[in-house]
């Protein structure tokens, strides 16, 4: 009996070598597959929705009020057709409007003149919600890139 059990002594002790070394190699790709979620492209990087001073609705107050997009990659990405949304359903749709890599723009509430850093809703009245409001940004398909909210929940 004792060479049997010396033998499945032996036996055992390798499975439980060969498991350990199995787990090992499977927990450092567990943990790099978590790393490697996908990352948005484009992104909602910044938000001002109370403008600086006295809401009076002129147009540099509306313009003090706006979103910062970030293009998170290296190549560029036109957002024809994407739209941003307010929890109120106020929305501005993109044009042919092309963000370079690593690029950040700034869309303002009010009106101007588009340049490729800024862009303009040509708005006369405010659009984000001081106290709480969410932003979201919609591709040219409908589909939820990212959101930033602010505040209680009020929708």
């Amino acid at each position: 009996m004792t060479s049997a059990s010396s033998s499945a002594r032996r036996i055992a002790a390798t499975v439980l070598a060969a498991g350990a070394v199995v787990g090992a190699a499977a927990l450092p790709a567990a943990a790099q597959d978590r790393d490697h979620r996908p990352h948005p492209r484009v992104e909602i990087s910044r938000v001002q929705a109370d403008s600086p001073g006295r809401d009076d609705r002129s147009n540099r107050s509306l313009n003090n009020e706006w979103v910062e997009i970030t293009n998170t990659t290296r190549d560029a990405v036109n957002l024809r057709g994407w739209t941003l949304r307010d929890a109120d359903g106020n929305r501005y749709r993109f044009d042919n409007v092309r963000i370079n890599g690593r690029a950040t723009i700034r869309i303002h509430t009010g009106t101007g003149h588009n340049t490729r850093t800024d862009l303009f809703q040509n708005r006369r009245d405010y659009v984000w919600d001081n106290r709480a409001d969410t932003a979201t940004l919609r591709d040219d398909r409908g589909r939820t890139v990212d959101t930033e909210s602010w505040g209680r929940r009020h929708h």
